[in-house]
C-alpha cells in the first residue's frame, strides 16, 4: 500500500517504516493516525517480516500533534480527537503486540504524542542532539498515544508524570539517564548502528520475541499469579516452535543457532 505520511520498505526480513513529511515536521494528524493503524496491521500480518526499523525524514523526527489543524476545529475538536486516537491507539497496540521487534533511530525533536509512540519500541538509539518535548500541558492538554504506559515502562511513573506535568524538554543525555532511550550514537553513525541492531533482531527467534514483547506489555497491569500463568503459557508456546528446537540442538552441539522465525 502507498501512504502520504509514511512509507514501508522491505529488505528481506527487515521492514523500514519511514515518516515522510519532513517539510511539516512529520506531524501526527488524521492521515498519520489512520495510516499508522494500517501500517501496523500490514506489518503484523506479514510473517516474512522479523524486525522493524523506524526512521523519519527531515530535521525533526516529529513535532507531535498538528496543533495548526486544531485552530479551525475548536468547536468540534473533542470529536476529532476521538477519531484520531481511535486509529492511532489501535495501531500502537497492534505494533506493541506483534512478533517482530521494533527499533527506532531517533534524531532532532520528538514531541508530544510521538514520544509515546517511540517509547513503545524495544530499542531506541538517538543522536546527541535529540530532544524530547512533552508539549501537552503547555496547551492545557493531557497525554495520549499510550504514553502513560510506555513512558512509565521506560522511565518509571514518577519521572514520566513529572516530564508530562512540568512540560519538560529532555536532551539526549537526560533521556538516556531516565531510560527513555537506550543508546546515544554519533549522528553520522546512527543509521548504520540502528540497522545493525534491527538486522540482528531480524535474524533472531521472532516468535519468542513476540511472546517476550507481549509479556512485558502486560507486566504492569496483571496480578502476580496471573502474570506468571501468562509466562507459563507463553513459554509453552515458544518451546514448541521450530526455532526453539533449533536452539536446543545448537546448544547441545556447541554451535550458533540459525533461527528462521518459525
Amino acid at each position: 500500500m502507498e501512504y502520504s505520511s509514511m512509507r514501508v520498505e522491505r529488505d528481506g526480513a527487515l521492514a523500514r517504516l519511514i515518516f515522510t513529511q519532513p517539510e511539516r515536521g512529520n506531524p501526527i494528524d488524521g492521515d498519520f493516525c489512520s495510516q499508522f493503524c494500517d501500517v501496523a496491521n500490514e506489518l503484523s500480518h506479514d510473517t516474512s517480516i522479523r524486525a522493524v526499523l523506524v526512521t523519519a525524514q527531515g530535521k525533526a523526527f516529529s513535532y507531535g500533534g498538528d496543533v495548526s489543524q486544531f485552530l479551525g476545529t475548536l468547536d468540534t475538536l473533542p470529536l476529532m480527537i476521538k477519531r484520531w486516537t481511535s486509529d492511532l491507539h489501535a495501531g500502537i497496540a497492534r505494533m506493541m503486540r506483534m512478533d517482530p521487534p521494533v527499533v527506532v533511530a531517533l534524531h532532532g525533536m520528538c514531541a508530544g504524542g510521538m514520544a509515546g509512540v517511540v517509547a513503545g519500541a524495544d530499542i531506541i538509539v538517538a543522536e546527541p542532539d535529540t530532544k524530547f518535548h512533552a508539549a501537552y500541558a503547555g496547551i492545557a492538554y493531557c497525554n495520549d498515544a499510550g504514553s502513560s504506559i510506555t513512558l512509565t515502562q521506560r522511565m518509571g511513573m514518577a519521572r514520566a508524570k513529572r516530564y508530562i506535568m512540568m512540560n519538560e524538554t529532555l536532551d539526549a543525555k537526560t533521556a538516556l539517564e531516565a531510560g527513555l532511550i537506550d543508546e546515544i550514537v554519533a549522528a553520522d553513525q546512527l543509521a548504520a548502528h540502528a540497522e545493525k541492531i534491527a538486522r540482528k533482531l531480524a535474524a533472531g527467534p521472532t516468535r519468542a520475541y513476540g511472546e517476550i514483547r507481549r509479556l512485558f506489555a502486560s507486566a504492569m497491569d496483571q496480578p502476580l499469579d496471573t502474570q506468571m500463568e501468562l509466562e507459563a503459557q507463553a513459554l509453552a508456546r515458544a518451546s514448541g516452535t521450530a526455532d526453539a528446537r533449533e536452539g536446543i540442538i545448537a546448544f547441545s552441539e556447541k554451535r550458533k543457532p540459525v533461527f528462521k522465525g518459525e
